[in-house]
């Protein structure tokens, strides 16, 4: 299908992500040292920027699943925090379609309730009717493979491994339908089982109309669930195309 036909979901458009890193104990981060700044319009020594993504632009679209690859602190997971809207972008702009979720391994749920009232809770603020959460949280929690070893949906999600809170977590984002689904890492947690099901219902996402987007370090993880690739590196995009060209790309820079 041409690019015409087909609708985009996330624009970047030579974004830029800078991050700015306050260094305390020292004396030009007092209140004088503050006010000497603010009319001689200096800068403060103390801080320093971090130009996590430079320049990045893409166009994705409805029906895809793309691949984030990349060496550790190529400004992956900086970048999706972006499109979800919890970064600002710097210079540049990144537009979405929708409310971009963001499933990450960090993602917050309550560790003093039980992982069944997490999933009411989080289905709830995903925006489904207290009756569309009734009907689907046992499919949920056995999605989620929480109860093989026991009866763990019952008991305070601090008790779990971070395996499981990682397992639940995406079982709760993958129930519903989106717009744009950004993936941080999630399907590198569990067992071959569980990342058969997560790559499947992956599958079943894109066919929803939906845009994917998988960060991962498993490459076989980015073979099996994305068609496209984008390679960062130190905050560019190195390579933007089939999954299996530009893995090709990677793993020959990966060798040198």
């Amino acid at each position: 299908m041409a690019d015409s036909e087909r609708i985009p979901t996330v624009v970047a458009d030579d974004a830029h992500i800078i991050y700015k890193i306050h260094q305390a104990g020292s004396a030009s981060s007092s209140p004088l040292a503050s006010f000497k700044r603010l009319t001689t319009r200096s800068k403060n020594a103390n801080i320093r920027e971090v130009h996590a993504v430079k320049g990045v632009s893409f166009v994705a679209y409805k029906g895809e699943a793309i691949g984030l690859i990349g060496t550790n602190g190529s400004g992956k997971s900086t970048l999706l925090r972006a499109v979800a809207g919890l970064l600002p972008v710097s210079r540049g702009a990144i537009y979405a379609a929708g409310q971009p979720s963001l499933l990450g391994v960090n993602a917050a749920l309550m560790n003093e309730l039980p992982g069944d009232r997490n999933v009411e809770l989080g289905c709830l603020a995903m925006g489904m009717t207290p009756a569309e959460v009734k009907a689907r949280k046992d499919d949920i929690i056995e999605f989620s493979g929480i109860n093989d070893k026991g009866d763990f949906s019952s008991l305070p999600m601090r008790t779990y491994s971070s395996g499981m809170s990682a397992r639940l977590r995406f079982s709760i984002a993958a129930a519903k339908k989106h717009d744009v689904l950004l993936i941080d890492e999630a399907l590198a947690t569990g067992d071959a089982k569980f990342r058969k099901r997560s790559e499947q219902r992956v599958r079943e996402l894109r066919a929803e109309a939906g845009t994917v987007f998988l960060v991962s370090h498993s490459e076989q993880s980015i073979r099996d669930t994305c068609e496209r690739c984008i390679w960062l590196e130190a905050g560019e995009i190195r390579a933007d195309g089939p999954t299996g060209d530009v893995m090709k790309e990677y793993e020959a820079f990966s060798r040198r």
